[in-house]
């Protein structure tokens, strides 16, 4: 498997937690009322972050520089 393949493997997973923390935070909270603005804004954050991940993975590098070399 080269480097390039990896690329974005990390951020998504950041964006896969972030929302997954969300929304079981939010659900607990729905018991009691409305889910707190945190939670969704958490679940926001982690949509953006998963969106990072999956761009930097379909990115082909332009320059053999900039990829990292192990």
């Amino acid at each position: 498997m080269s480097q390039h393949e990896k690329r974005g493997v990390k951020t998504k997973l950041l964006g896969v937690v972030m929302v997954s923390l969300g929304v079981l935070d939010s659900l607990l909270t729905l018991r009691g009322g409305l889910p707190s603005e945190e939670y969704i804004l958490l679940i926001v954050l982690g949509i953006a972050v998963f969106i990072i991940g999956a761009i930097r993975a379909g990115r082909q590098p332009d320059d053999p520089a900039d990829e990292q070399v192990r």
